[in-house]
């Protein structure tokens, strides 16, 4: 994934394309999603220290915006979906209950800010605990 022009990577260049991830998570699960940012060598960890993340789900339904748990796990960013705001994620027991939009949004140290992260959270139907009649 293309990163940040900052001092320590020179040629890489700001506001590469984002990914687009396709994340599914089961209703009233956790979900973890762990994001790498490599250097164009694709092996090299960047260097992230003093970065800040921000993780939000959408959905168009409900027009309800979700904060995401990020931790910084080493050099890698984890966004953790908790299951009291997966429960929360569409009705019934259909394979697909709900389809949200989700971001990682980054603030680099020079106050850069820089969304490398895009895609659709698939919310599939838990039946656990569903009567049987």
């Amino acid at each position: 994934m293309n990163t940040l022009n900052n001092e320590c990577c020179p040629d890489e260049q700001l506001g590469a394309k984002p990914a687009n991830i396709k994340w599914s998570v089961v209703r009233g699960d956790t979900a973890t999603l762990l994001i790498q940012f490599l250097e164009n060598d694709e092996t090299t960890n960047y260097n992230i220290d003093g970065w800040t993340f921000i993780a939000t789900a959408y959905d168009k339904k409900s027009e309800v915006f979700t904060d995401l748990d990020v931790e910084l796990v080493g050099t890698d960013v984890k966004i953790i979906a908790t299951p009291a705001v997966t429960e929360t994620w569409g009705t019934g027991v259909k394979d697909t209950v709900a389809e949200l939009s989700f971001d990682l949004q980054v603030t680099t140290l020079d106050n850069t800010v820089w969304t490398p992260v895009i895609g659709t959270i698939t919310v599939i139907g838990d039946v656990t605990g569903v009567p049987i009649s």
